[in-house]
């Protein structure tokens, strides 16, 4: 599965013309706890040609795709990803320290861990979890 997923990811960079920096596996196989009908959460950062950076229109900052022969991939460009870094953002992070890595492109996934540990806030964290479990409690 794992050169499945590999491609999958190769054929995103040349279809979408970005550059995949960083790619894991999110959800229930990471962590596991899956079942024999999970699907596999894959989730990268990815670059834009740099050119779009510099429009006056901010390029698309997420690429989803439907889900394929259990293959579920997403992902955030890197500019927004920063961002959300910055507000200590949950599922990020779990991105980060994900133990199934995809694409590590010049030690990205390190730096990005250091910067985490730099900017981290756990109130942020905290308060992202507890609205998460109030709205769940919500629904149910």
């Amino acid at each position: 599965m794992r050169e499945k997923i590999i491609q999958l990811l190769s054929d995103v960079e040349r279809e979408r013309n970005v550059r995949i920096l960083y790619a894991c596996e999110s959800g229930s196989r990471a962590w596991g706890f899956h079942s024999e009908d999970s699907d596999y959460d894959i989730r990268f950062i990815y670059a834009s040609p740099s050119e779009s950076y510099l429009s006056v229109f901010d390029p698309k900052d997420t690429i989803e795709i439907a889900i394929k022969d259990d293959l579920d991939p997403g992902g955030w460009d890197v500019k927004k990803a920063l961002g959300l870094l910055g507000k200590s953002n949950g599922p990020l992070i779990e991105w980060l320290h994900s133990p199934i890595v995809y694409v590590d492109r010049d030690g990205f996934r390190e730096r990005w861990q250091k910067l985490s540990d730099e900017v981290f806030q756990a109130s942020k964290l905290r308060h992202h979890y507890r609205d998460w479990l109030c709205r769940l409690a919500e629904r149910n």
